[in-house]
């Protein structure tokens, strides 16, 4: 995901921190990790991004599978219901997901995230909440840690290395291009790691990331250009 990070936020409403901390309890219940019950025919990414400090524009990009044909490109862009709260920025973030997934007219059998899935300090992770909300496949692509230790994996394409936290593995690091950094992949849900690693390694073109969160990368900033352009003119 392309956040927007501020560190002069006021102290969050206590009532709204108890309300998420009890959600996050009962979302952790249903995670499921699984190896995937699907024929994996289409693929989605999805990316956010901010414009400015409280209008976020999400983007789904549906590509076949396995040859990674682009079919559909969707986005939506609203304003945020939710404050920044450090640790809950997937309840920030997954309401304007959902509204542009729904513009899909085609729905996929599985969503390749950018972002974490369980591979987060409580296990939900943006690419876990989309799961959940949609009881649909996820998988999270991250370009940086969020949790956990790893060693780094040897330099070339397709080395992997174990992302561990309190004694479980919750994803794992891989190379996905000779001589760049690494990517953090995890389940998100009705997922498992061999399987999501496996489809990431697959997704890997001649880019660091792949194609699906890459061109979701890709669309949400000319998505976020066009949303700008169109402020701008109607301010002038």
């Amino acid at each position: 995901m392309a956040y927007f990070r501020r560190y002069d936020y006021p102290t969050p409403d206590p009532a709204i921190l108890a309300r998420l901390t009890e959600q996050q309890r009962e979302m952790q219940q249903r995670i499921i990790i699984q190896k995937p019950d699907f024929d994996l025919k289409l693929i989605a990414g999805c990316d956010s991004s901010f414009i400015g400090e409280d209008t976020i524009l999400s983007a789904f990009i549906l590509l076949s599978y396995p040859d990674l044909e682009v079919i559909e490109k969707v986005w939506h862009h609203d304003t945020v219901e939710l404050p920044y709260i450090p640790g809950f920025l997937a309840f920030r973030e997954a309401p304007n997901l959902l509204k542009a997934y729904e513009k899909l007219q085609q729905k996929p059998d599985l969503i390749m995230v950018d972002g974490h899935g369980i591979s987060h300090p409580r296990r939900l992770g943006i690419a876990t909440h989309l799961g959940l909300h949609l009881n649909k496949p996820t998988m999270g692509v991250a370009k940086k840690v969020l949790v956990g230790k790893y060693k780094e994996p040897d330099l070339t394409k397709g080395s992997i290395s174990p992302l561990e936290y309190k004694g479980e593995v919750i994803g794992n690091v891989i190379r996905t291009k000779d001589n760049v950094k690494p990517v953090f992949v995890s389940p998100g849900h009705l997922m498992d790691l061999e399987s999501a690693t496996e489809i990431a390694l697959a997704c890997a073109t001649k880019y660091k990331l792949p194609e699906p969160t890459r061109l979701a990368d890709h669309y949400a900033a000319v998505f976020k250009s066009e949303v700008n352009q169109d402020l701008q003119d109607g301010e002038g």
